[in-house]
């Protein structure tokens, strides 16, 4: 018992220290841009891996902000990713109850037919839909992001929900349906609320997909009226070439939305995928 109990502590003490070691390699990268963001742009040569900075350059992030046109990017940002992740979520919790739920001819092929979106690289998709999108008259909008981005995200999105569902007991629409509800009241006032953590998944993985995503903004945008926020960076990579640290500061403020979503999402996050993948 005692031989054990020390093999089980050695254990959990060498899962410790990889999981130790595998945060710092993946919080380092960023405490490094925000260190090196508050530093002066020519810190970033010298020899030190992090510097203190000393006074803490906020001028950097002042300049970032107004010349980076981040205000407008911004919102910019806002509407597109808004208006994705409602539709994927929306769309994704209609089809996986649909697939999942409901007795149909084909369902197991169209739900095949769906998730071979996920094999699908973005790039092979970039000239097909510039052409559509110009003969649609929709390219430079609001809609030449939004199409792709829900299109790209619901084959993940309907993965997620339809094992999350299948995970649900039936004798809860059972009850339901004897008690006179409908198919749409069954979805969106019991099947909704149930499925919060796989919901939250969905909307946490739309978002981050959506929020840092550039080749198809680049491509489908000309103007910068709906230019969306990693352009403050591609901007800021040429008129401040030399301008290392107000580089940083750009990608912190672009960074930052996605790291508090994360944070403040994340216990959801790891319940709706756990329970999706035991459950599932």
């Amino acid at each position: 018992m005692s031989k054990q109990s020390s093999i089980a502590k050695r254990d959990k003490t060498i899962l410790l220290i990889l999981l130790g070691v595998f945060s710092i390699g993946q919080l380092f990268p960023l405490v490094w841009l925000v260190d090196f963001s508050l530093c002066k742009s020519g810190d970033v040569y010298g020899a030190n891996i992090l510097k203190i900075p000393s006074p803490p350059q906020y001028i950097n992030y002042i300049v970032a902000w107004r010349d980076g046109k981040i205000p407008q990017y911004f919102i910019n940002s806002v509407i597109v990713n808004f208006v994705s992740v409602f539709l994927v979520v929306l769309f994704s919790l209609m089809m996986g109850y649909a697939f999942v739920r409901m007795n149909w001819k084909w369902s197991n092929r169209v739900l095949t037919y769906v998730l071979l979106g996920l094999m699908i690289p973005i790039h092979a998709t970039l000239l097909p839909n510039f052409v559509i999108f110009r003969q649609l008259n929709i390219l430079d909008s609001y809609f030449a992001l939004i199409i792709p981005y829900v299109a790209f995200s619901l084959p993940q999105a309907v993965f997620l929900m339809t094992g999350f569902i299948g995970s649900i007991p039936r004798a809860l629409e059972e009850s339901a349906i004897i008690d006179g509800c409908g198919i749409f009241r069954i979805l969106f006032q019991i099947i909704l609320p149930l499925s919060k953590p796989a919901l939250v998944t969905v909307t946490v993985t739309t978002f981050l997909n959506t929020w840092n995503e550039f080749i198809m903004a680049a491509t489908y945008l000309t103007s910068d009226r709906f230019r969306t926020l990693p352009f403050s960076v591609y901007n800021f990579a040429g008129q401040y070439a030399s301008n290392y640290a107000v580089q940083f500061a750009v990608m912190t403020i672009v960074a930052l939305p996605s790291l508090i979503v994360y944070i403040a999402l994340n216990e959801q996050v790891t319940k709706g995928v756990t329970l999706g993948a035991v459950k599932g």
